[in-house]
């Protein structure tokens, strides 16, 4: 079945914001939200991108929200946002129609974290019974399907930090196969803990600007040291674009094109030419038929290695030799691993409808070895009929999804 499919929805928990508005404004104005965080004081690095406070009970209902890790929380505080904005409501749709797909990546960390410390430090009366569905992988997406009735394929994609993209790219042949008629998809992460920060530190992932924590994320800076931790979780709302309409609803976006390929080069690093980027990249315009010169804007995965802003940056222009404009959300809101393809396709699509490019926050001199039209310092309006997200992941995983404007 081929069709055009639709973003009718968006929703968004991000360390900008609790919706989808507050992270867009903070995104435009490049405002860092990095800071020391309590949980990491005494370790290496002590800082990251935290999720404002908010109250899970009230949101989600004490009950749910007890039986839940925070990873899942967030998901589900963005598909209520989402399906509002789609003008949907699950009491009244055929849920034997509706799929759920959620990009996952260390599901369940604060929740596996803390109960090991009660076992450590109280014994095993103390861990909750909760434990084992409060950290499986399937947890989130089966927990959207629960809460909204969803009774079509419910499925969790894990390709490190491309999963939310990923996730998106099934969402969309599910719609394209006939199975579903909504799906569901994004990602999520909130694994802002101890062990995961000293893991990424250990592996020199990691900013070490532990003096400067707004200042530590600097996708394609030629300071760049490594990237911020982050949590969040995106939501987008996919349907086949003509029975949106039908159903009188306007596509903020049209999902055109994927690519997805995969590097099967290093456990952790890019492949140094960019090999399964640039097919990726070339996948995604193939598929939406489009040129090099239709794409106006990139949302770069740039998130400030060294290695892998280099690979990115190349591969770029490469394939897009006419110079769109290049940005990384990262500067404002860290890396959220298996959230940030989902993240930031949501902000793409912003960009897309009101024609406007965020600028890349703390990229005050631009690596000179990467030749890229980068937006610095202020939002850069412009016409954009087709625009590009890149998602990579740890492992190899190359994700590029291509939209353009209804």
């Amino acid at each position: 079945m081929t069709a055009d499919i639709a973003v009718t929805g968006l929703g968004m928990v991000t360390p900008a914001g609790l919706d989808t508005q507050s992270t867009w404004r903070a995104v435009c104005d490049g405002r860092p939200t990095a800071a020391t965080a309590d949980q990491l004081v005494g370790l290496p690095v002590d800082f990251c991108c935290s999720v404002p406070p908010f109250d899970a009970a009230q949101s989600l209902g004490r009950r749910t929200a007890y039986r839940l890790d925070r990873a899942t929380q967030l998901v589900l505080m963005a598909t209520e946002e989402a399906l509002h904005d789609a003008a949907l409501d699950s009491r009244t749709w055929d849920g034997a129609r509706v799929g759920v797909v959620i990009g996952g990546g260390l599901n369940g960390a604060q929740t596996w974290e803390t109960q090991y410390q009660r076992l450590r430090d109280s014994g095993p009366r103390h861990i909750s019974p909760l434990l084992i569905p409060m950290i499986s992988p399937s947890t989130p997406a089966g927990e959207v399907a629960l809460a909204h009735q969803a009774h079509g394929p419910s499925l969790v994609t894990a390709t490190a930090c491309a999963s939310g993209a990923t996730a998106v790219v099934v969402a969309r042949d599910l719609l394209r196969s006939g199975q579903c008629d909504i799906v569901i998809t994004g990602g999520t992460e909130a694994s802002n803990t101890p062990l995961i920060a000293t893991g990424f530190a250990q592996l020199g992932a990691l900013s070490t600007r532990c003096d400067d924590p707004a200042g530590a994320s600097r996708p394609f800076d030629r300071a760049r040291d490594g990237f911020v931790m982050a949590e969040a979780a995106a939501v987008l709302i996919l349907e086949r674009a003509n029975e949106a309409r039908a159903r009188g609803r306007k596509p903020r976006a049209l999902l055109a094109g994927c690519g997805s390929t995969t590097d099967a080069h290093h456990p952790t690093a890019p492949h140094p030419y960019g090999r399964g980027a640039k097919q990726a990249l070339r996948a995604a315009l193939a598929e939406a038929a489009l040129s090099h010169q239709d794409v106006a804007h990139v949302n770069s995965h740039g998130t400030s290695t060294l290695r892998g802003d280099a690979v990115e940056a190349e591969a770029i222009s490469t394939v897009l030799p006419s110079g769109p404009l290049v940005n990384s959300t990262k500067g404002v809101l860290g890396h959220s691993m298996a959230a940030a393809g989902a993240v930031e396709a949501a902000l793409t699509v912003l960009s897309l409808q009101h024609s406007l490019v965020p600028p890349s926050a703390n990229l005050d001199r631009p690596d000179p070895a990467f030749d890229l039209d980068f937006v610095t310092k202020v939002a850069a309006p412009r016409r954009l009929d087709a625009a590009l997200s890149n998602s990579f992941g740890f492992g190899g995983h190359n994700v590029v999804l291509a939209f353009r404007t209804p």
